[in-house]
């Protein structure tokens, strides 16, 4: 029996076998948040940031408590007690967190670095949305040991931004019985409107790592997380507070001194800054000059298996920072190296900041003269300006690049908006110009549509079609049904050099299915079983076929999150050109129709332990030959400390045109001497690109948002071992805040 048919039994037995879990506690979510109101208390006595939450103006704050269930019994009250309190003064706002806990010595805090991962340790995050229009918020984070996370939300969690850095501070404690925290943060970081009474939305989430449990304040069903601003709380009695002017100037100076085989030693000096002010409460400026980022990680390599493009994301924080406003569309879906489908394209993204200051394949940095952005909000709109000039470099002329993005708040929950994009430089230009709609209508409906026109000269991009981008789509994502689709067309000259477009000249048809099951029989070992099936049809302009890719998968989802997943991936492909698909061995796969089936299994088990395993294997055809896939990894998580991984990814192929092996390794160290001194490293051995490259960072934050950076790049041929390049960097940042 084919695997596949086997998967779809598995279904079956899933849909008609199995006893489903009991019914979620009977709430109206909708109204529920409703009666969740808590209220700040102003305080005139100093508050000692220490964790113990020992002054009495603690004692004259109302608790918000009665906690529920999201995971794993949706519905249920929270195994743990879980008390917040909220105190205010002229400067800050104070989160006070009780966590009751009967069994101290279980809580889980494997991490002390900054921005940890939120998934794997003991939790308490608070969502403020200051402006209580229940789409858009701050977010922020910690574990027991008092390391932080913080992230700006929009539109209602479409958009994301963990990379958002916050003037805040925590202290914790672990005591008998669970542990405390006091959150100081500064009405500065915030913003906010002039009112002089403020209404905010705010809603908690505990999260009790050993038994994978999420708690809300303002209760949400399982398929939503603490970003579902339209189902939080209300926070009142904040009176007389300001944001102030929130003027930032971040100078840094940098020193460094590197080596390119064969040339010698050099070393230079260079500084720059970047500031930011707060224009109205809710509308921020940015501006830098000279930008720099010498102390942002490299990029994780990975290995090409297909005719398209890879996708590597932003990881520099003046991109990062506000990205959401310039979020275009739905939300964008990433590939997953560990997910069922290996060879998926990332979505289309209309704006992508990497094409500016980084090179076409981002091999090499280009120098950025001067930028500026505004973003934020202004009553029903939300506004993003950007512009950025780069400056010339070996022979490429100088380019300025611009985004602007508008958005206007329509009905309970939804948006309409217009982008405009360009990019000039050496007497030629790329512009764009796109209007899209985001409607959500009940609870769990979502649909989108955008359109989008590309004007460059004939020059630039020859050939016929026409050069316009559309896309409808809808997700409903329900406590038991997730679907999703989309149609969109793209013209063979559609021309986007801002963005990452992976094909143009086609027309994709995309749907995807599936049940949520979660068996009561098994409610102690097994949390839910999620069969669905996805197929993804492409035609050329005039309806001819291109290439169809469909498949049936059966996820497991354990109740300690360890994750099991099976399926098939089928593949029908038309090449019209012959395909380069290695070019360091010139294999080249022949124009013709080609047929294969990928069979695999994928396994994650629990990030939360203090050793986990992942891995992946896959074996079937592929074009006219074989591929066998492996990936394998661990997660040891020493200590808070101390955590280290290593991955191994391994491609074995047999094509007619040749045969091949791709190894990829991949090992992070990273151990943090506090919770403000970090080190991590990033070691990653490349067969197929012949190269073995390190990244080492040391980091202290040794005031907030101020660091001083120690980075150490060597890249080598991995074959004879022959330096390619070695750099040692020294940068110091000091953040001035008014």
């Amino acid at each position: 029996m084919q695997l596949r048919n086997i998967l779809a039994l598995l279904s079956g037995l899933a849909i008609m076998g199995v006893t489903a879990a009991a019914a979620p506690g009977a709430i109206d979510y909708e109204t529920a948040h409703l009666s969740r109101r808590l209220t700040a208390v102003r305080t005139t006595a100093a508050i000692v940031l220490d964790g113990a939450l020992s002054e009495p103006a603690w004692q004259q704050a109302p608790p918000a408590s009665h906690f529920t269930q999201n995971n794993p019994q949706e519905g249920a009250a929270a195994t743990e007690d879980t008390e917040v309190r909220i105190l205010y003064d002229d400067r800050y706002l104070y989160i006070g967190v009780v966590a009751h806990d009967d069994d101290a010595q279980a809580i889980i805090t494997n991490d002390l670095k900054k921005d940890f991962d939120p998934a794997s340790t003991d939790l308490f995050e608070v969502l403020i949305d200051t402006f209580h229009d229940e789409r858009n918020g701050f977010l922020f984070a910690i574990n027991p040991m008092g390391a932080r996370w913080d992230a700006q939300m929009s539109n209602n969690g479409r958009d994301v931004n963990s990379n958002w850095d916050g003037i805040w501070d925590v202290r914790t404690r672990i005591v008998p019985g669970g542990w405390t925290a006091e959150i100081r943060i500064p009405f500065q970081t915030l913003r906010f409107s002039a009112d002089r009474a403020q209404t905010w939305g705010v809603n908690f989430l505990r999260q009790v790592r050993r038994r994978n449990e999420a708690d809300f304040w303002a209760p949400i069903p399982r398929n939503y997380d603490l970003n579902r601003a339209s189902l939080e709380g209300t926070l009142t009695g904040l009176r007389g507070i300001r944001p102030g002017r929130d003027l930032r100037v971040k100078p840094y100076v940098l020193t460094s001194g590197d080596k390119a085989a064969p040339a010698a030693a050099a070393g230079n000096l260079q500084g720059g800054f970047d500031v930011k002010y707060g224009v109205t409460p809710g509308l921020t400026w940015d501006f830098t000059v000279n930008t720099d980022f010498s102390q942002v990680e490299a990029d994780e390599q990975q290995v090409n298996l297909t005719r398209f493009s890879l996708f590597f994301p932003e990881k520099r924080e003046f991109f990062l920072e506000n990205a959401g406003v310039f979020q275009f569309g739905p939300p964008q879906q990433l590939p997953n190296g560990l997910a069922g489908r290996t060879n998926a394209l990332a979505d289309n993204v209309l704006f992508f900041s990497r094409r500016i200051g980084l090179s076409s394949d981002g091999s090499r940095t280009i120098p950025i003269l001067a930028g500026t952005r505004l973003t934020g909000h202004v009553g029903e709109y939300g506004v993003g300006v950007l512009n950025i000039q780069q400056r010339s470099q070996n022979g490429l002329p100088a380019e300025n690049f611009t985004a602007i993005r508008v958005r206007r708040n329509v009905l309970a929950n939804s948006d309409v908006g217009l982008i405009v994009l360009n990019k000039a430089g050496g007497g030629l230009y790329n512009r764009l110009v796109g209007a899209d709609a985001n409607f959500r209508f009940f609870q769990n409906l979502n649909v989108y549509g955008y359109g989008v026109q590309s004007f460059s000269p004939q020059a630039t991009v020859a050939g016929s079609g026409h050069d316009f981008l559309g896309q409808i789509s809808y997700q409903f994502p329900s406590r038991h049904w997730d679907s999703k689709g989309s149609f969109t067309t793209i013209g063979s000259r559609f021309n986007d050099e801002i963005g990452f477009i992976p094909r143009v000249g086609i027309n994709r048809l995309q749907e995807q299915t599936g049940y949520h099951f979660r068996p009561k029989l098994t409610y102690g070992w097994l949390r839910e079983i999620f069969p669905h099936w996805q197929i993804v049809n492409i035609t050329r302009p005039g309806g001819a076929f291109d290439s169809r890719y469909y498949d049936y998968h059966v996820p497991f989802t354990f109740q300690d999150s360890t994750f099991l997943e099976a399926g098939v991936n089928s593949n029908i492909e038309r090449l019209t050109v012959p395909f380069l698909i290695n070019s360091r061995r010139g294999i080249v796969i022949p124009a013709g129709l080609y047929k294969y089936d990928e069979y695999f299994a994928t396994m994650t088990t629990n990030p939360g332990a203090p050793l986990s395993f992942s891995g992946r294997w896959g074996i079937g055809r592929f074009y006219d030959g074989y591929k066998h896939s492996y990936t394998v990894g661990g997660t040891a998580r020493v200590s808070a400390q101390l955590n280290a991984s290593v991955q191994l990814q391994r491609n074995v192929i047999a094509l007619a045109e040749g045969a091949y092996t791709t190894n990829l390794l991949t090992t992070r160290v990273n151990y943090n001497f506090s919770t403000r001194t970090f080190l991590n490293a990033l070691v990653q051995y490349n067969t197929d690109a012949r190269e073995l490259s390190a990244n080492v960072r040391f980091d202290i934050l040794y005031r907030p948002l101020s660091d001083f950076f120690l980075v150490y790049n060597d890249r080598r041929d991995s074959t004879t071992g022959a330096l390619i390049d070695r750099a040692l960097i020294a940068k110091m940042t000091y953040l001035m805040a008014f």
